[in-house]
């Protein structure tokens, strides 16, 4: 298993309707090949700024079976509207004898 991260902006005062929009796009990418989970995080700190963890069975999945699809497109256009920037996104692989 892999788990992507993304850290993501929000335009300000919106944070309950990006929430929303998340709850709507979850079905979409919870039906992509190779999703496993996932959690959305929210900065106390900095209420705009959010982490999202998805967990996939490899980066193939995520980068290609569902970045590459149109799934993808209606993920996006769903979420894509609160973004103030462009998220950054990784991948993270467990670090073996300490999980």
């Amino acid at each position: 298993m892999i788990l992507e991260h993304a850290a993501i902006d929000i335009h300000p005062g919106r944070q309950a309707e990006f929430e929303h929009a998340l709850g709507q796009a979850r079905p979409v990418i919870a039906a992509a090949r190779g999703f496993l989970s996932l959690s959305l995080h929210r900065s106390m700190e900095t209420p705009h700024r959010y982490v999202l963890l998805v967990g996939w069975e490899s980066v193939e999945d995520h980068m290609v079976g569902f970045r590459q699809s149109s799934a993808f497109a209606q993920w996006r256009a769903l979420i894509g509207p609160y973004f103030a920037a462009p998220p950054v996104v990784g991948h993270l692989v467990p670090v073996e004898g300490l999980t």
